[in-house]
């Protein structure tokens, strides 16, 4: 592999910004130093940002089963063009991952196709607790295993509170779960169809996944985990009130109980339904100002430690259904960053407290090995962006393989110009190089 030497760019790694130069060798950062003589391929970092990889805890990429709306390789090439080295991916595909070898061959697929680094979660179903125990041999390469505790998807909705026992009491990994209370959201949906018929649209949707069906869910998930002393970590909070449920007065390396803010609830409310439609329905839904302003108070506060996307893509003539027939989940990971960059630049919050809640913090809940931050010996997962170009979002620069986005018109005021991959230029001003294909993740366990 070529030697690479970035010159004279702005480090955001650890709390500061620092000019200096960096050399990449052997997949790893081998030097942080102001100026390094060394030859190879030298990229001029003048005017530019250095930031860590984007670590996404959270993608739906649809492998296997699921592929004409996406798959592996595209998602993993959309990711890496929006500066998402890492991923970790969800288990609720056709067949869901509710058994070690079908867990194994996703693991085959992204060894095969994923330009990104890797990892998948162990699927929970109500009938599988002794083989999701299976992957207590295997916490040092696998990153958690999920629960739909609610929000019923296929086959996967937990809702049997002996199995919730054996897993919150035995697993000896990260337990992720998505919250929010199906028997409320059954009651509040038969309510509407009474109110509304057939008359439902996307707007209806945050009153029937309310505040209160995502708050009981999340406040069951925590006292499970309280009673056991397990490893959680809440997916996509959306309200304000579940924020009372997690605190910040322990550092992220000693919380047993952490939580996520996806960057759609940091960005869009209720009041942009009336533009978007179902293209911004997503579970647990995009709910009322409000609770986009409490959610930014609490990234800010450290109530909420990592800021992911649930990437979950669908295809266009999908989402063009009516209300009732159009699936959740919305295409995102290629523009995460440039979401929460274009927040930085509007004063939301600094550069350097995204580099903390994109990169760092998912590293450090999920405790991977040797990624996440910017420093000599750790793979080099980085990525360039310039803050003074701009980067229009259209038909023709979207990766995903759904080739929408609910961004399509927008342009965001700053531009991914290279992303690493352990060390590999994966993306450069547009170009792919996909000669080699990202690594699986390690943990600490």
């Amino acid at each position: 592999m070529q030697n690479t030497i970035i010159k004279n760019i702005s480090i955001v790694n650890e709390g500061t910004t620092t000019v200096a130069d960096v050399l990449i060798r052997n997949g790893r950062i081998e030097k942080i130093a102001p100026q390094i003589g060394e030859t190879g391929r030298e990229i001029d970092g003048t005017g530019k940002h250095l930031l860590p990889g984007v670590i996404d805890d959270q993608v739906h990429f649809r492998e296997p089963g699921l592929t004409h709306k996406a798959d592996i390789r595209h998602e993993a090439r959309a990711a890496v063009a929006g500066g998402t080295t890492s991923f970790m991916e969800m288990p609720n595909t056709k067949p869901e991952a509710v058994t070690q070898e079908r867990l194994e061959e996703k693991y085959d697929i992204a060894a095969q196709t994923s330009l990104a680094n890797y990892s998948f979660f162990m699927g929970v179903a109500n009938d599988n607790p002794d083989e999701v125990l299976k992957t207590n041999a295997k916490k040092d390469r696998v990153c958690g295993v999920k629960i739909f505790m609610g929000s019923s998807t296929g086959n996967m909705l937990v809702d049997n509170y002996l199995t919730l026992e054996k897993i919150f009491g035995q697993t000896e990994l990260l337990i992720a779960t998505h919250c929010e209370d199906e028997k409320i959201i059954r009651h509040n949906m038969e309510e509407f169809k009474k109110a509304k018929g057939d008359q439902l649209t996307a707007a209806d949707h945050p009153l029937i996944r309310n505040e209160e069906a995502c708050f009981e869910s999340s406040l069951v998930a925590i006292q499970f985990a309280k009673k056991h002393n397990s490893r959680l970590h809440i997916l996509h909070i959306s309200t304000e009130k579940e924020l009372q449920l997690f605190s910040n007065m322990l550092p992220l390396s000693e919380k047993r109980i952490t939580a996520e803010v996806c960057v759609h609830h940091l960005w869009f409310t209720a009041d942009d339904y009336a533009q978007y439609g179902n293209l911004i329905k997503c579970n647990p839904a995009i709910k009322a100002p409000h609770h986009r302003e409490a959610l930014w108070k609490g990234l800010l506060d450290d109530r909420l430690d990592i800021i992911a996307t649930d990437h979950a893509p669908h295809t266009w003539d999908e989402k063009q259904q009516p209300y009732l027939q159009a699936p959740s989940g919305v295409p995102l990971v290629q523009h995460s960053l440039l979401m929460m960059l274009e927040q930085v630049k509007a004063g939301r919050f600094t550069i350097e407290q995204l580099v903390r809640k994109m990169s760092h913090a998912p590293a450090e809940c999920f405790r991977i090995r040797e990624r996440g931050f910017l420093r000599e010996g750790y793979w080099a997962d980085a990525v360039i962006v310039d803050l003074d170009a701009a980067s229009p979002v259209s038909k023709n620069n979207i990766y995903y393989k759904c080739g929408w986005s609910p961004f399509e018109g927008h342009t965001f005021p700053a531009a991914v110009t290279h992303t690493f991959v352990s060390g590999h230029l994966a993306y450069d001003n547009g170009v792919f190089n996909e000669q080699q294909c990202g690594q699986r993740l390690l943990f600490n366990a």
